[in-house]
């Protein structure tokens, strides 16, 4: 690990890494959540596969914590690399116009992930601050019926609704960008597959967040 915190290249790879792994997650994630849609699958999906996640030990005790770990790397790595790239170009050359030549997600990447990274703030409040009260400080028994309307009564105020939609539109800018640069950082860059990731990765930084929206619109509008 030190080795590769040592450069630029090492960085950029433990951040590639990192970020594939929280690709997957998102993609099972938004999977679990779009068990929540009452309309499609009634409320005891989501319970059960909740439940499953929230007292299996293999999830608690493992993925928990990798998934904690891959998500602070990813941001350290993120911002690390950020002041490095301003400390070596100091000076804006006025001649190089970057908004010609670039997207603003892929200049913008640091601002995208600072608001990404201040939901997840409000997001773990919301739902990990919550389960450590019930079942660690309180140490209620295990109900496998109350998920779905403790996550159905979270967004009932607008002001969150608001928060959520606003953090997964940039979300899905950030990953129009950090998909295929995740690739291209860990060498999967040759004419033949890069064209398809990028392809794939536009897909991806739309379906994922849209998913989310329409998830948080929905408990929303029904409540």
């Amino acid at each position: 690990m030190a080795g590769l915190t040592s450069s630029s290249v090492g960085k950029k790879f433990l951040m590639a890494t990192s970020a594939m792994f929280l690709l997957i997650f998102l993609l099972v994630h938004l999977v679990a959540n779009l068990l929540s849609i009452k309309a499609i699958f009634g409320e005891n999906a989501f319970n059960v596969a909740s439940d499953f996640m929230g007292y299996n030990p293999f999830v608690q005790f493992l993925m928990q914590p990798v998934l904690g770990f891959a998500v602070i790397l990813h941001f350290v790595m993120g911002f690390v690399l950020e002041i490095k790239n301003k400390q070596a170009r100091p000076v804006q050359y006025g001649f190089n116009n970057r908004a010609a030549n670039s997207t603003w997600a892929s200049r913008n990447m640091i601002i995208s992930g600072a608001v990404i990274l201040a939901f997840l703030v409000l997001h773990v409040y919301d739902f990990w601050v919550h389960e450590f009260n019930y079942k660690v400080i309180e140490a209620l028994p295990q109900d496998s019926t109350r998920y779905w309307g403790e996550l159905h009564a979270k967004f009932a105020d607008v002001w969150r609704v608001a928060l959520y939609v606003i953090a997964f539109v940039l979300l899905g800018m950030h990953l129009s960008h950090g998909f295929h640069s995740a690739f291209q950082s860990v060498g999967a860059n040759s004419p033949k597959c890069f064209p398809m990731i990028k392809k794939l990765g536009k897909i991806y930084a739309v379906v994922i967040p849209a998913g989310f929206i329409i998830i948080a619109l929905y408990h929303f509008f029904t409540n």
